[in-house]
């Protein structure tokens, strides 16, 4: 016997209802296959294609500068790794094509890809400064970026090198606004190799950071940079507590001739007890060369420390009293230490002595150029006597035997303090048969010729 079952009409619609969802789902499963294969590749596409696009910019790398127009895209990135590589790329290529995108990697907001962006910028102005700057020790944990600061700082572009005012502009944002403390401090490093006079408000911003390595990195900058615009800025710094930072804040007001600051000079070379800042301020002192320290520098002539009496013969042969050049020239003779002999040297040409015999003090400092140790010391003071035009003609004549390392020093002082009778000799050590010395020839009096009106 058959059982017939009869439904309701409510319990038919409702059997219907779930023949036709049953029947929807089996039609619609390869549909919700093909969604859910697709999320399965898309969710996780970009570390199959961060691969990809790392291998690429490795790729245009290969090309050099060819490759610069296509590693740009790159620097702007969704990836931090590749991100990373093209900054990387960028910076070992080199070259003016690279300045526009490494200009725009400034601007990432990781600390790794601003440190190599702005040793990227100062390489393009000072070849090889990669080697030696920050990117060169990075490390990366994670999030985190360390680097070890070199504790040489020295480096400065020619001075007819002009740099774009953007590449300047970026810098200055990093040495307020970048991913870190380390990245500022480096942007700070890079404005001062680059002579960036522009961003010295950006520097003086950063002077109040009370980070030591970015106020630091900071002053150095407006040393090399040498605005005296800059110098009421910094005073505050003359009492820091921080030992490096005070000497730094009083070398930069003795670099800069700050004579309104020299009280607060004075006040820090009668009340600290640290030898290394009493040097410094007696130094800056010596810069400044206010006529009141007279009596100050002629009692340290005779101190038994030997930085001492370097300044104070610094500061004598700057106030120019020409009654101090026997006791000069008779601490010169008995002198022992040769950074106070040289200093000495330095007084007595600047108090008139411009003998140039062969125990002279102007022999004294050409012959010193010839010491590696004292080179440097020996071309600060010819730079700044030979601003006299007396001078100048006084050393003209050691060029004619001078040693190869003489007349390449000789060149670098002519550059930075020559004028136009300084053109025909520097022209003649750009023909120099010594290839070294013709190139700073070359070099220097591109320098000069940019400096003249």
């Amino acid at each position: 016997m058959k059982t017939t079952i009869l439904l309701s009409d409510s319990r038919k619609t409702e059997c219907g209802a779930k023949q036709f969802l049953a029947r929807l789902v089996v039609r619609a499963a390869p549909f919700a296959l093909l969604c859910l294969l697709a999320t399965l590749a898309f969710s996780q596409p970009s570390a199959g294609d961060a691969k990809q696009r790392s291998r690429a910019v490795r790729d245009l790398a290969k090309q050099g500068a060819d490759g610069i127009a296509g590693l740009a895209p790159y620097v702007t990135d969704p990836s931090l790794e590749v991100r990373v590589e093209a900054v990387k790329a960028l910076v070992e290529i080199s070259g003016p094509k690279t300045l526009d995108p490494l200009v725009t990697a400034t601007r990432d907001t990781d600390p790794e890809i601003q440190i190599r962006s702005t040793d990227g910028l100062v390489n393009v102005y000072l070849p090889g400064y990669v080697k030696v700057g920050l990117s060169g020790s990075l490390q990366r944990v994670g999030n985190s970026v360390k680097g070890k600061f070199t504790d040489t700082d020295d480096q400065v572009i020619d001075s007819y090198l002009e740099v774009r005012p953007d590449v300047i502009a970026a810098l200055g944002k990093l040495a307020t606004g970048g991913a870190g403390m380390d990245a500022r401090a480096n942007a700070a490093r890079a404005l001062g190799i680059l002579r960036g006079r522009a961003a010295i408000p950006d520097l003086v911003q950063a002077l109040h950071s009370k980070d030591d390595r970015l106020m630091y990195e900071s002053l150095i900058a407006v040393q090399k940079i040498r605005d005296p615009s800059a110098a009421p800025d910094i005073a505050f710094l003359l009492r820091d507590l921080e030992e490096k930072i005070q000497i730094a804040a009083l070398e930069t007001t003795g670099i800069l001739r700050n004579r309104a600051a020299a009280p607060d000079v004075r006040d820090a070379l009668t009340h600290t007890r640290n030898i290394k800042v009493r040097r410094t301020a007696l130094e800056a002192l010596a810069m400044i060369a206010d006529p009141s320290d007279h009596a100050l520098f002629l009692r340290s002539l005779a101190d038994k420390d030997d930085a001492s009496r370097a300044s104070a013969a610094e500061g004598l042969g700057r106030v120019k009293n020409t009654g101090d050049r026997t006791a000069v020239e008779k601490a010169f003779a008995d002198e022992h230490k040769m950074n106070a002999r040289l200093s000495m040297a330095f007084a007595m040409v600047a108090l008139g002595n411009l003998d140039s015999g062969p125990y002279s003090a102007l022999r004294y400092l050409v012959n010193t150029l010839n010491v590696n140790a004292y080179k440097g010391l020996a071309v600060a003071f010819l730079t700044e006597l030979a601003r006299e035009s007396n001078v100048r003609q006084a050393l003209y004549p050691f060029l004619t035997a001078a040693t190869k390392d003489e007349k390449i020093q000789m060149s670098i002082v002519l550059s930075r303090s020559g004028d136009r009778d300084s053109l025909p000799y520097l022209e003649t050590l750009s023909t120099d048969p010594v290839p070294d010395v013709a190139a700073e020839g070359i070099r220097s009096l591109k320098s000069l010729r940019a400096r003249l009106p």
